[in-house]
């Protein structure tokens, strides 16, 4: 079989299909993943053997550019003429396209699905983007809801609204162009009537519906062997576990003085502190030995070895610090990070943050209460409840949908990928969509 999957978002949006791809490649099939460019993407999907095809410009110049919310409607556009572009050569010979990420390039995608004829099934990595009745909506940058509108299947209502709004136009004048009908219901093409959810049912269980049959995997972790960096062993040996502060694609524009803070926080709980880059390009305030800076690094290996993990909240981080068993304080930018930081609250593993930009004080008040002994025993609790095979659940569930004919047969080949012309760069990613997460 051969399996195409197509995603365009943050890192969050990326690092599932790692380690989905390689469950789909040990099962037999052919992988290629179309992403974004960025290096770091295509540094761990090599690593897992599997090709990326770049569709769109550079993930993080986008979310660093930080535009209007009035110019998602033409961004979105142009990131739905490069799926049918990119998405439609790469497709080619496939059998099935699995597709994640912003909600326009997920309806590019399968618009170009539809297109050529080949099945396909929408990923999401958070539930609050599927309607339901017992949970609201994210509202769109520029969109807010009402005042005072609290009745969720109306928040819903409105979220289709805003959904056709922003990106209707763009979608069907790319689907007409390319000899499809248009539609009228974005969200709902989107979603189609059997959407998967791969999360963990610890961290985000899902209450059934009648109005829409969720399919949840579990979620979707990637095994990392790296071995973590001889300085960085180093450091850890030499002292107490100090705290990891991360807060990976996000770059915490409205805390531009977070690395400072966040060290500071941490020293008033005596503890040392390990700081990670990320797409904030965080860095040590001083040359005290009690700060370690580093970058990409294998955090499965690391949060087990902390005594607390700082992060945005992104499903990815959420579910690797929570598998490890490490306290966590959760400092939600955008999108679906306040619902996890609400999650690790709910769950007793951990302190959400009160807003997106924290102070010297009210960090160091959160990791106060999350260094506390009875928080640390129900962080480890709640790991020995989290499943680790969701990729390879999900790999089997596919190959099982759509047929194992074409798994380890004679049919050929994916066809050598002649990359299409080029498009002009959007200026940001602030589309919101099925799987608009970041780790």
């Amino acid at each position: 079989m051969r399996v195409l999957l197509s995603t365009y978002g943050s890192r969050g949006d990326v690092e599932p299909l790692v380690g989905f791809a390689a469950a789909l490649r040990a099962l037999g099939a052919e992988v290629r993943v179309c992403a974004p460019p960025d290096e770091d993407f295509a540094r761990r999907l090599a690593g897992a053997g599997v090709e990326l095809v770049p569709v769109g410009p550079s993930a993080r110049a986008l979310t660093e550019a930080a535009p209007a919310p009035s110019s998602l409607p033409q961004r979105a556009a142009q990131l739905i003429a490069a799926q049918f572009a990119v998405v439609t050569a790469a497709a080619e010979g496939c059998d099935v396209l699995v597709a994640t990420g912003m909600t326009p390039t997920v309806a590019g995608a399968l618009s170009v699905a539809e297109k050529l004829g080949v099945r396909s099934v929408v990923v999401t990595f958070q539930k609050v983007v599927l309607p339901s009745p017992h949970h609201a909506p994210l509202a769109y940058p520029g969109r807010p809801f009402p005042p005072g509108v609290t009745d969720h299947r109306l928040l819903w209502e409105l979220d289709a609204e805003s959904v056709n709004a922003l990106f209707g136009a763009a979608l069907n004048t790319n689907r007409v162009a390319n000899g499809l009908a248009p539609v009228d219901d974005v969200r709902g093409f989107v979603l189609k009537d059997r959407p998967w959810l791969a999360t963990d049912r610890v961290l985000d269980p899902w209450v059934p519906t009648p109005d829409l049959d969720v399919v949840q995997t579990g979620a979707w972790i990637t095994p990392d062997e790296r071995p973590l960096p001889k300085d960085l062993e180093a450091f850890l040996a030499a002292g107490e576990p100090p705290v990891h502060v991360g807060f990976g694609s996000m770059p915490m524009r409205a805390a531009a003085d977070v690395a400072r803070v966040a060290i500071e926080a941490v020293r008033a709980q005596g503890r040392r502190v390990v700081v990670q880059q990320g797409w904030a390009d965080l860095s040590a305030v001083d040359d005290a030995g009690d700060c370690f800076t580093v970058g990409e690094v294998n955090h499965q290996a690391l949060f087990p070895r902390v005594a607390a993990v700082v992060h945005h909240g992104g499903q990815g981080t959420t579910t690797t610090a929570a598998r490890a068993g490490v306290p966590q304080v959760v400092v939600p930018q955008a999108a679906d990070q306040p619902y996890w930081a609400g999650r690790v609250a709910e769950l007793g593993v951990g302190v959400a943050h009160d807003g997106p930009v924290p102070t010297s004080e009210s960090l160091s008040a959160a990791l106060r209460t999350a260094l506390a002994p009875k928080v640390r025993e129900r962080a480890a609790a709640v790991a020995a409840t989290i499943r680790t095979d969701g990729a390879e659940s999900a790999a089997k569930l596919l190959l099982d949908t759509v047929g194992r004919s074409a798994v380890r047969g004679g049919a050929p080949r994916f066809p050598l990928y002649r990359r299409p012309p080029t498009f002009p760069a959007a200026e940001s990613r602030e589309g919101r969509g099925p799987a608009v997460t970041s780790a």
